[in-house]
This record gives C-alpha cells, sequence and structure tokens, in this order.
C-alpha cells in the first residue's frame, strides 16, 4: 500500500504534536485512543485506528512514569501499532505485540533526552537568578522541539519502512505463534486494568467494582442492550457516583454542624 506525500507529512505532523504534549501541553491527545483515531483518519481507516487505538489503551492504562523510571512509551507505541493494523493488515491483538518493541525504543528516547538535558537546568537556574523570564521560556521551547522532533522522525521512518516490515512479520510468523501472540495481545489488556486496579485499589470501592461487573454482564447478555451498554453503564456510573457524593456531603455537613457544638 502506497501513501502520499500528504499523508507522510501528517503523520510527521501528529507526532510532533502528541509527543510534545505527553509532557507539556498535558491534554491527553498523547493517549492511544487518541493517536488510533487520528491515524486512522489519515491513513483513511478510522475504524481499524479507533480499534487498534483502544486496545492499546487498555494496555498502558495502568503505565505510569515513576520519577525517572518510564514505562514503554505510549505514542510511538500507539501510533505505530495502528499504522502496522492499517498497512500490513495485522490483527489489533496481534498490533498490540508487535508495537512493543517500538514503544521501547521510545522509552529509550525519553530517558536520553532527559539525559541530555540535565546539564541545561545551570543555565535554567542562572536565568532564574537575573530574572530572564524569556531565557527559561526558550530552553522549554528547546527541549519541546527537541523531543517532538525525535518521536515524529522516527515515526516517520518507521511508517515509511512499514508496510515491508510488517508483511514480513506477518508472513515469518508461523500459525501456531500467531495465535500464541494474539492471546497475549488479547491478555494485554486485562493487565493493563489489573495494574491500574492495584494503584487504586480501596475496601470502600470494592462493592461497586463488583457491582460493575455485574451489570456489564447482564447488560452484554442481552441483545437489544448490548449496543449501548457501555453508555448505559455509564450512566449507572454517574448516578452511584453522584449518589454517594451526596451522602457523603450530608455526612460532612452533620459532622461540622456537631463540632461547632460543641
Amino acid at each position: 500500500m502506497d501513501y502520499s506525500v500528504i499523508q507522510i507529512v501528517f503523520i510527521f505532523l501528529i507526532t510532533f504534536l502528541v509527543a510534545i504534549d505527553q509532557f507539556s501541553f498535558l491534554e491527553s491527545l498523547y493517549q492511544p485512543i487518541v493517536t488510533g483515531a487520528a491515524i486512522g483518519l489519515v491513513l483513511g481507516d478510522l475504524q481499524t485506528g479507533l480499534v487498534v487505538g483502544g486496545t492499546y489503551q487498555l494496555m498502558t492504562i495502568g503505565n505510569m512514569p515513576i520519577g525517572g523510571a518510564q514505562p514503554p512509551n505510549a505514542v510511538i507505541g500507539g501510533i505505530m501499532a495502528s499504522v502496522l493494523a492499517i498497512s500490513a493488515n495485522l490483527e489489533p491483538s496481534l498490533t498490540v505485540v508487535t508495537a512493543i518493541p517500538f514503544a521501547l525504543i521510545g522509552q529509550y528516547v525519553i530517558t536520553l533526552i532527559f539525559t541530555l538535558m540535565s546539564p541545561v537546568m545551570a543555565i535554567a537556574d542562572k536565568c532564574a537568578k537575573r530574572g530572564d523570564d524569556k531565557g527559561i521560556q526558550w530552553i522549554n521551547y528547546l527541549a519541546m522541539a527537541a523531543l517532538g522532533f525525535v518521536f515524529a522522525t522516527i515515526v516517520t521512518l518507521f511508517f515509511l519502512g512499514g508496510v515491508t516490515f510488517g508483511e514480513t512479520i506477518a508472513n515469518a510468523i508461523p500459525d501456531w505463534l500467531m495465535r500464541g501472540l494474539k492471546a497475549a495481545g488479547g491478555m494485554m489488556r486485562y493487565v493493563g486494568f489489573a495494574i491500574l486496579l492495584k494503584a487504586m485499589v480501596s475496601r470502600d470501592m470494592w462493592g461497586f467494582y463488583f457491582l460493575g461487573v455485574a451489570l456489564a454482564v447482564i447488560v452484554m447478555a442481552s441483545q437489544s442492550l448490548k449496543g449501548s451498554a457501555l453508555l448505559l453503564l455509564a450512566f449507572v456510573a454517574f448516578a452511584l457516583a453522584y449518589w454517594d457524593f451526596q451522602i457523603q456531603t450530608k455526612f460532612k455537613k452533620i459532622d461540622e454542624s456537631m463540632k461547632n457544638k460543641s
């Protein structure tokens, strides 16, 4: 499948923007569900982009940087997963596994750029002492541009060879290994949720968790409700959350009134 120069330019610009967004804009544009849709739109297959982006999002939903430790990068991984799925006609669960090496490259690039920018912080301190706010701004612009340019260059180069690379992988993998990779890719979605639940675990919330699972099973079992299951569950979750908020607010008011009286 051949792509036009305009599509290649758009891939470069999208990657440049979302790479900066990950650490500076913080508008969640870098999330795989967003980048997958954007890449799918550029490459002419929005549905595949959404499916792959959503699948990759579930895998990375529990990943978070802790200090200087960086997880496999969701920007490069999510974009390359969509590129491989669309250009090489790979299944979403398989592209999630195939994109991991690209995500690791992104992880190493971030660590390298952060390391190279460390000495520049001394210059930023000097600018702060002089009250040179423009100097600090330009340092930030430099870091943002460097990160965006390196990410965009890596993704564009892999994109240009993505068709051949993806087809080579698909043709070289035997059927039994292909089935295993698909199973592993499907499991990664649940691993991402498990990591997220481990970080958010609270005894007070386990009742809502099991209630949500039970409601999801019940709704999905009905063919008439299956299509709108996610929306229905979102309304139920909002209702429960709002109810809990009202109850907790009343308890706080009662506690405050009791303290004032005492």
